[in-house]
């Protein structure tokens, strides 16, 4: 009995010194990595609550009140909900007290990029916190996430489109026939590609035999604003570049094949039926993985952005340099002063919030599908209708900021 004491006491110190030596090395650069990390690490916490704390809930007589124990599955859905919150809430706190930061000199700067183990301690006291609320707050936040997890997306395709009209910008500076190739070269790519997919979606989500006119539509719908994108770019009032467009083409096909594949398994026109009965633990790992990937990419793209996120002060809105040369007093004077920051820390934090309710909905199919779809992620008729719709979005975005400086010339774009 002694010695297990003292071994857990040497693997607790030992667990502690790793920690903090973990938390020691975050620097300055790494610190939004590090906020990255600690969003996948509230994933799995989610993951692991929803397989494992099923049981454990339903002996909780706050969550558990009713006449009639639910279904395994609320329990499921209402763990990651409340890992969810409080994931939602430590962004959201971080949020509000970072606004206004504009120099490094502030003294919010050094609490954004380091304390982090007070910070970690904080995130794991909300987490557990939350499974203290009643099912009434619970309820209320499941009803916002779908609101904030819409807005996540619209803010997903904002940083893409500016992302590909940067990229086309970047290349066409270069001014030279080399870029010019590849820029046909990667639009023919994804051309082919959008088409091949395409194809594909005919294959599987529209068997012959089966009336599946709305999946039919879906696609047909894809490819017309295929057709559209490239007109509008081929026009000489508009006088666009095929690379964008091809580029937003490929990915409103991603959207329709991901919104396709959302559907339940045992619908008929669901050409991945056949792999309903027996989805492994790698292939809900990857897709886990995939939904990381892409929260984690959109926070961190939107910590680059300069057109969302760069303040007025920062170097990348130009302000950072004289229009004259200084004299050596003067230049003196400005080193001393603090350097601006470089993107929006309040803005940033944002992102990993309304992140935090979208993962919570693709985790729990939207809080509806979970019975029929078992343990899958993000499979029901809600995240097909989601897919979809930011498809149309995406597909609306795009061909209004190619015919926005006809309609509204006196305005700048």
């Amino acid at each position: 009995m002694w010695a297990a004491s003292c071994l857990a006491s040497c693997c607790a110190a030992c667990a502690c010194d790793a920690c903090r030596s973990v938390v020691s090395s975050i620097s300055r650069r790494s610190a939004r990595i590090a906020y990255c990390g600690l969003f996948a690490l509230s994933l799995i916490v989610s993951w692991i609550l929803r397989e494992v704390a099923a049981p454990l809930m339903e002996k909780i007589p706050w969550i558990n009140h009713f006449h009639q124990t639910p279904d395994r599955e609320w329990f499921e859905t209402d763990a990651v909900l409340r890992v969810s919150l409080g994931n939602f809430l430590f962004f959201t706190i971080l949020a509000l007290l970072m606004i206004g930061v504009k120099n490094q000199k502030d003294p919010r700067d050094s609490l954004h990029h380091g304390g982090w183990m007070m910070k970690i301690i904080c995130w794991c006291l909300l987490v557990i916190f939350m499974f203290f609320l009643p099912n009434g707050i619970i309820s209320f936040y499941e009803t916002t996430s779908k609101f904030g997890s819409g807005l996540f997306l619209l803010v997903q395709v904002v940083l893409l489109l500016d992302f590909v009209h940067g990229w086309n910008d970047k290349w066409v500076r270069y001014d030279e026939q080399f870029w010019y190739i590849a820029l046909l070269v990667v639009s023919l790519v994804c051309y082919v590609a959008t088409f091949s997919v395409s194809g594909l979606l005919f294959y599987l989500f529209s068997p012959s035999g089966h009336d599946c006119g709305l999946n039919t539509t879906f696609i047909v719908m894809t490819l017309i604003f295929v057709f559209i994108f490239t007109t509008v770019t081929l026009h000489p009032a508009v006088s666009g570049s095929l690379l964008p467009a091809s580029v937003i083409s490929l990915y409103c096909t991603y959207l329709c094949y991901s919104g396709l594949a959302s559907e339940p398994r045992e619908y008929e026109c669901n050409g991945l039926h056949k792999h309903s009965k027996a989805v492994s633990t790698g292939t809900l790992t990857i897709g886990l993985l995939t939904t990381v990937l892409s929260v984690v990419y959109s926070a961190v793209r939107a910590g680059s952005s300069t057109t969302l996120l760069s303040p007025p002060s920062s170097p990348r809105a130009g302000a950072g340099k004289p229009l004259l040369p200084l004299d050596k007093a003067d230049e003196q004077e400005e080193k001393k002063k603090a350097k601006p920051v470089t993107y929006s820390y309040s803005f940033f934090h944002i992102i990993f919030s309304l992140a935090s309710m979208y993962s919570a909905m693709l985790l729990t199919g939207w809080s509806t599908s979970v019975g029929e779809s078992g343990k899958l992620v993000d499979v029901g008729w809600p995240s097909v209708w989601v897919r979809i719709v930011t498809g149309w979005a995406t597909a609306a975005l795009f061909i209004w900021s190619l015919v926005a400086p006809l309609l509204l010339p006196e305005r700048e774009f």
